[in-house]
């Protein structure tokens, strides 16, 4: 599973999905999680339409989606829009009996915080491996 959070995928962390997916001839989850906006009219609105196109790199997610499909490699991308995406992205690892978790958010493009966070988040609570961007 290649996972990001609204952004797009920092190149090492795509590579390391890619060439695990291809050594273990695994299917790959491309995984954009989005934060659900805490906006009064959220409710009402269709999921997919809450989040504007600045708040995300959906054409660069879904290049990457393309890169690894290219490759050989069966992929699905999935886009998903959360009050609490971390708590998805780990309910999301365990319901896909994921193997291997590569949390690759592009650190220009994500706040050190919030990528430290999801890291430690992700690996106290992953029932798998992780490999977190950009050195592993």
């Amino acid at each position: 599973m290649l996972g990001t959070l609204s952004v797009r995928f920092d190149p090492n962390a795509e590579r390391m999905a890619f060439e695990s997916a291809l050594d273990a001839n695994a299917p790959l989850i491309v995984a954009n999680m989005l934060k659900l906006p805490p906006y009064p009219r959220t409710l009402m609105l269709a999921r997919e339409y809450v989040t504007l196109p600045h708040e995300e790199d959906l054409e660069e997610v879904r290049a990457t989606a393309r890169r690894a499909a290219a490759l050989g490699i069966k992929t699905e991308l999935l886009r998903i829009t959360s009050r609490r995406p971390l708590t998805s992205l780990i309910e999301l690892i365990e319901e896909r009996r994921a193997g291997l978790v590569v949390l690759g958010p592009d650190v220009r493009r994500t706040p050190r915080w919030q990528l430290w966070l999801a890291a430690r988040r992700v690996r106290r609570q992953a029932d798998c491996l992780v490999w977190i961007a950009p050195d592993g």
